[in-house]
């Protein structure tokens, strides 16, 4: 079976007018992961990312602390769901849960649980970019796109969104609906899920790990946006 290292993003630029291109911070922890892999002897002959610019630059990241080149297999079935949209309808519905303003991060993380969990049961009204099941499905094709291309390879490394993981934990471990807006928020920038795969079955073996941030000089870059 071939291995898969599915990369969540480094940290990107919340807050700012531009969320899809990496902090400072988030190119560093690419760079490191990569590094982390180069030390270990670890490569790879497959880069599969999204097409968010986050996920590029991720993936650049990383192949510069490998120190090599590849070219990237750009799959927007692994892009990120659109939770900007995803909250706005959720808050025309319900106004008087809108974080105030100078509210912590956290707060917005409460609401976007709750319009994940209303967007899943079918519950936000108006012209939403996609539904829960084009995102199910887009997911799920993305990763049939990588069992027909790559099963016969050592060693893939692919790069995607929270959110999108999330999905397709579900769909590797067969679970509910429920499983993707629980870990959605859990998912750590660059952390990293490890398993096998072939032509017909994803394996789990490692969920959410940051082995090159797990260190003392390094724990204030732990992060999750």
């Amino acid at each position: 079976m071939a291995e898969f290292y599915l990369v969540r993003h480094g940290q990107a630029s919340f807050g700012a007018d531009n969320y899809d291109k990496l902090s400072q911070l988030g190119h560093q922890q690419a760079r490191w992961l990569g590094e982390y892999y180069r030390e270990r002897g670890l490569d790879f002959d497959a880069l599969v990312t999204g097409d968010l610019v986050r996920h590029v630059e991720t993936g650049e990241g990383i192949l510069e602390g490998l120190g090599t080149g590849l070219a990237a297999d750009v799959q927007p079935g692994l892009n990120e769901f659109d939770f900007h949209s995803i909250v706005d309808a959720y808050l025309s519905a319900h106004p008087d849960q809108a974080p105030p303003e100078g509210a912590p991060v956290a707060a917005f993380y409460r609401v976007l649980k709750r319009a994940m969990q209303h967007w899943q049961a079918d519950g936000l009204e108006g012209a939403l970019p996609e539904s829960w099941l084009g995102f199910h499905d887009r997911v799920a094709g993305a990763m049939a796109h990588i069992q027909q291309h790559y099963a016969d390879r050592r060693r893939v490394l692919v790069v995607s969104s929270g959110g999108a993981i999330a999905m397709w934990m579900r769909h590797m471990l067969n679970t509910a609906d429920d499983t993707v807006v629980e870990l959605n928020l859990q998912i750590r920038n660059t952390g990293v899920t490890q398993g096998f795969f072939n032509d017909k079955v994803f394996r789990l073996s490692v969920f959410n790990q940051v082995p090159h941030l797990d260190r003392q000089d390094r724990s204030d870059s732990i992060t999750y946006s």
